[in-house]
């Protein structure tokens, strides 16, 4: 699933193509996404400008002339193309590819932009979504009104981070994945994170030392930013190639079961369990 720095590629990716642009025809393939498309409003944004885009946690916020906001979540698989004026197709993040011969069996939604261009929602399982709001409903939306703060911002501290952990007894992976916490974090950040933290995921979080929340909450952002940057470096068009642009090359943990540490001074192997029913990597020699 897109976690936080994939989802912003994908706003800043979609901010150099689309932005200002008139909405000018939407054509529905498929409306049984993870909530039933509402056709009536998404037939509606004819004649729209796309004025803003926003990232919310894992979310992405269309903000259209009128004041109507469209609400997108990417699910397991979801994905915008973008077909430019060239009609040359491109992709707006990196974490997935272009298969010519098997992409179009899955576009779910087709929205036709002025200059001939189009964006494209696809999504193989369809477990992402599309909603409609007004301004005074969207940060009210079940989707929005409980998330907790962002962890790129200054209201994410150690401050708010002790004050929340105070008295819970859950593990310390369990909640950086918890979006009433922090939002926008998900399995692969939260593994990552506590790798470089030095900090086993099953400890508990009334067990964390307060030194080791500094460490997390610097890490947590470092890693973020870094994503971020990564996969922007070929925010253009992004290269096909999976090299480019492509953060999993640098897990140090994420998905490494059996393979040796990162850390240079260790020759130890990265070990795999379940947290919540999630895969969750780490190196028991050097998490403690």
């Amino acid at each position: 699933m897109p976690e936080l720095p994939e989802v912003e590629v994908v706003k800043r990716s979609l901010e150099k193509k689309i932005l200002n642009l008139i909405i000018q025809k939407v054509k529905i393939n498929d409306s049984k996404l993870r909530y039933n498309v509402n056709k009536e409003k998404i037939y509606k944004l004819k004649g729209k400008k796309i004025e803003k885009i926003y990232r919310r946690s894992k979310f992405l916020i269309f903000q259209l002339t009128g004041k109507t906001f469209m609400l997108v979540h990417l699910g397991m698989t979801g994905k915008f193309f973008f077909i430019n004026k060239k009609k040359k197709k491109l992709k707006t993040s990196f974490y997935y590819k272009l298969d010519p011969e098997k992409d179009s069996k899955h576009d779910r939604i087709i929205f036709y932009l002025e200059k001939n261009q189009k964006l494209i929602y696809n999504d193989v399982r369809k477990f992402g979504f599309i909603k409609f709001y007004n301004q005074d409903k969207l940060n009210k939306s079940m989707h929005l009104k409980n998330l907790g703060p962002e962890p790129l911002n200054n209201e994410w501290n150690s401050t708010y981070f002790k004050r929340y952990i105070l008295g819970r007894e859950r593990t310390i992976k369990d909640i950086l994945m918890d979006q009433k916490f922090v939002s926008g974090i998900g399995n692969i950040y939260a593994n990552e994170t506590l790798f470089l933290s030095s900090i086993k995921p099953s400890r508990k979080v009334n067990k964390i030392k307060d030194h080791e929340i500094e460490k997390i909450i610097k890490n947590t952002k470092k890693i973020l930013e870094s994503s971020i940057k990564l996969g922007g470096s070929s925010i253009k068009d992004f290269s096909n190639d999976g090299k480019k642009g492509d953060f999993q090359q640098y897990f140090s943990v994420y998905g490494r079961k059996g393979e040796i540490c990162s850390n240079i001074d260790c020759n130890q192997l990265i070990n795999k369990s379940k947290i919540s029913n999630r895969a969750t990597f780490f190196c028991k020699f050097c998490q403690k």
